[in-house]
């Protein structure tokens, strides 16, 4: 049923509305990066100054053009790490057109959905990202100590995020959030195993953009099987 559900999604990847949701979610996680990145720089120089002195090595001077071009490694850095647990993040807020496309393809015939509220959404859309952001950081000290390990970690980690969020907002839209989390607890295993063939993905440059979509779209198809098999 994974398998199936996820090349489903994959063979839709080219509908203009999985188009339309990848280009704002990667382009509003790139601003938010970049803001970070911008506020880090900036609060550097604000507390430091354009110079600083140094023991037995004197007056610096330039600090700020240092720091501005500190700021680009910085910006790798955090797209490494914040990405795609951002993006991912973002996404759930327009997972509904996501869903709606796949429903319409694949389920047609089921009426409308419940849309969630822009004030729900926004709320579910920075908890996610906050659990997403601070998980993956903390994960980093894993893969320090358990380093033959780390992708393992990894996969898991995010696995477990990805499924359980990306299930919940297709399934609440449909039976309502309570009910959405009921059935994601009856079938969790089958939940982690899709989202960690999502996070695998992950590491691959570019390819791990197209997540966040191919797994709202992967999870839609999920809760529609497992919801048919009740």
């Amino acid at each position: 049923m994974i398998i199936s559900a996820f090349f489903s999604a994959l063979a839709q990847l080219s509908d203009r509305r999985f188009r339309s949701v990848l280009l704002r979610g990667v382009g509003l996680a790139f601003a938010i990066l970049f803001g970070i990145s911008a506020l880090f720089v900036w609060g550097v120089g604000f507390f430091v100054g354009d110079s600083v002195s140094i023991p037995w090595v004197g007056e610096i001077q330039w600090l700020d053009n240092v720091l501005s071009w500190a700021m680009v490694p910085l910006m790798m850095v955090l797209s490494v790490f914040l990405m795609v647990p951002t993006a991912s993040a973002i996404t759930s807020l327009f997972l509904d057109e996501v869903a709606q496309a796949v429903e319409d393809k694949h389920y047609p015939g089921l009426g409308a959905a419940t849309p969630v509220s822009l004030s729900e959404g926004l709320r579910d859309t920075f908890r996610f990202l906050g659990i997403m952001v601070v998980a993956n950081l903390v994960a980093l000290v894993l893969y320090i100590f358990f380093a033959p390990l780390a992708p393992f970690i990894f996969w898991g980690l995010n696995g477990f995020l990805l499924g359980n969020e990306y299930f919940t907002l297709a399934a609440m839209r449909r039976v309502g959030r309570d009910a959405a989390y009921k059935l994601r607890k009856r079938h969790l295993l089958t939940i982690w195993a899709a989202g960690v063939l999502m996070a695998m993905p992950l590491s691959l440059p570019l390819v791990n953009l197209l997540i966040p979509v191919l797994g709202a779209a992967t999870f839609t198809h999920i809760f529609h099987r497992v919801n048919r098999a009740v």
